[in-house]
């Protein structure tokens, strides 16, 4: 029987993560996690002689959430320029997976049209030695430009 070997295993701390705001590239050296998905529109459809219904693709969602430690006013300032002078921020984060004990390579991947849904504009915690924050967003589009090598089994 063959078993997923741990070398295919990818370290979730070893990669980068990038921004492309306005032509600018910026280092997210500050994201903890990062997660983007894709989630399906779908019609329910009732079809004679079956008692379940059939559900039918008919387009897609993006949408995305990251937690990243509180040490940069660069979304602050994207949310103040939208909220004073109707100015709306789309840009581009390319992350990509690269640990290098792994035998399976690297993963590259680009989701474009980012647009974040909510900022925290200022926050203070008594409690916490490492202020952090959420932020949710959505996207347009999306392309992978590396991929995975094939899993290796033991």
């Amino acid at each position: 029987m063959n078993t997923l070997a741990v070398e295919s295993i990818v370290n979730g701390a070893m990669g980068t993560c990038t921004a492309t705001i306005d032509g600018n590239i910026e280092d997210m050296l500050y994201v903890k996690n990062i997660e983007v998905k894709v989630e399906k529109n779908k019609n329910e459809i009732k079809v004679l002689g079956q008692t379940g219904a059939k559900h039918k693709a008919n387009g897609w969602n993006g949408t995305g959430s990251m937690n990243v430690y509180y040490c940069t006013s660069k979304y602050r300032e994207m949310m103040l320029e939208y909220m004073k002078n109707g100015i709306d921020t789309y840009f581009d984060i390319t992350i990509e997976n690269s640990d290098p004990s792994t035998d399976i390579g690297s993963q590259t991947v680009t989701i474009k049209g980012v647009n974040l849904d909510s900022i925290i504009m200022a926050k203070l915690d008594i409690d916490s030695t490492e202020l952090d924050e959420d932020m949710d967003f959505t996207f347009d589009d999306i392309e992978i430009l590396g991929q995975f090598g094939a899993v290796v089994s033991e």
